[in-house]
């Protein structure tokens, strides 16, 4: 029975570590980190428009990593256009905390797989000490979970502390000037939570791999210490 325990254990941590990667995959590869509603302030600055009349300067704008779009409203009708971070936009951002993003999921990921292949090694029992056991996935879930939380952890500072929204919204804007009015975290940025959260069982898991269970004699056993401890 242990030895059955222990391989569900594993296999459990396995499936979960990849959950892991495909979240942060699919997280960096879409663009709806962040929405937010944006008002156009020159424009309404120009027509000294009031609460009712503010509904016709107000926009949108959506975000990830890579890219993401905004829908204009100065007066005259929503125009929608769309953006990339690179080349160009990232100059205009705090460059090294958004490429340490970047970096930081990348990392998350790829300790993600590695956690897969140690629970893979572990349940087929390849005899390489380095990695048999549960000491090697718990270090590797503690990596892959530290990252996740300093690549969402930097995403927060950046939407915060350097007004990143802001930094986009009025990017390539000459004449009208944006300020935000709302800002919410969207599906791909919880999936980054989501990751570093699986790691977390994952520990938990690592450390309920541990537990040793008393092994049960069968009776033939017990008959055969009593033959032994009868010829000695």
């Amino acid at each position: 029975m242990p030895s059955y325990f222990k391989w569900a254990v594993f296999a459990s941590i396995a499936v979960l570590s990849f959950a892991s990667f495909i979240l942060i995959l699919v997280a960096m590869s879409t663009q709806k980190w962040m929405t937010g509603k944006i008002l156009c302030k020159t424009g309404a600055e120009l027509v000294n428009a009031t609460d009712p009349e503010l509904v016709k300067f107000m926009g949108e704008i959506y975000y990830g990593l890579f890219g993401g779009g905004k829908i204009r409203q100065c007066g005259l009708g929503g125009r929608r256009s769309k953006f990339t971070i690179f080349p160009h936009l990232v100059k205009k951002l705090n460059t090294a905390l958004h490429v340490a993003i970047i970096l930081f999921l990348c990392m998350a990921f790829s300790f993600a797989l590695v956690s897969l292949a140690f629970c893979i090694f572990n349940i087929i029992k390849v005899p390489y000490r380095a990695i048999k056991g549960p000491a090697g996935i718990a270090l590797w879930n503690v990596l892959a979970g530290g990252f996740a939380v300093l690549g969402v952890t930097s995403f927060m500072a950046a939407v915060k502390l350097h007004n990143l929204t802001e930094r986009i919204a009025n990017f390539q804007e000459n004449v009208f000037q944006f300020v935000i009015l709302e800002e919410q975290y969207e599906d791909s940025f919880w999936l980054c939570v989501a990751s570093a959260t699986i790691h977390g069982v994952n520990l938990l898991l690592v450390a309920i791999s541990t537990i040793h269970f008393p092994k049960r004699k069968t009776k033939t056993e017990e008959a055969n210490v009593a033959a032994e401890d009868i010829m000695y």
